[in-house]
C-alpha cells in the first residue's frame, strides 16, 4: 500500500517491454501483469516512434488490455513489481 513517502516510479520507456505489475485493485480477480507489447506513434518523421501505450497480459487468465503507459505511475492503481 503506498504512503504519503512514495514516489510514483520513474519508468524509462526503453525498459517496460516484459516488466511486472501489480493491479491496487483487481479486476475480475486478477491483479498480476506483464508488458507484453509497447504501442509506438505512427511517426515516420522521428526513429525511433514514442511509446504511446502499453498491452498488458494478466498472468493467471493470459487476457490483455490496452493502457496509455504513463498509467502505470498512477500509485493508486498500479505498483511496479509483483506484490
Amino acid at each position: 500500500m503506498p504512503n504519503a513517502t512514495m514516489r510514483p516510479p520513474r519508468l524509462n520507456p526503453k525498459k517496460l517491454l516484459l516488466s511486472k505489475w501489480t493491479a491496487v485493485q483487481p479486476v475480475a480477480k486478477e491483479k498480476h501483469f506483464i508488458v507484453t507489447r509497447l504501442v509506438q506513434a505512427e511517426d515516420g518523421f522521428h526513429p525511433p516512434a514514442p511509446i504511446i501505450d502499453v498491452v498488458m497480459q494478466a498472468v493467471h487468465s493470459g487476457r490483455s488490455t490496452t493502457i496509455a503507459w504513463r498509467e502505470l505511475t498512477d500509485m493508486t492503481r498500479w505498483w511496479q513489481g509483483w506484490r
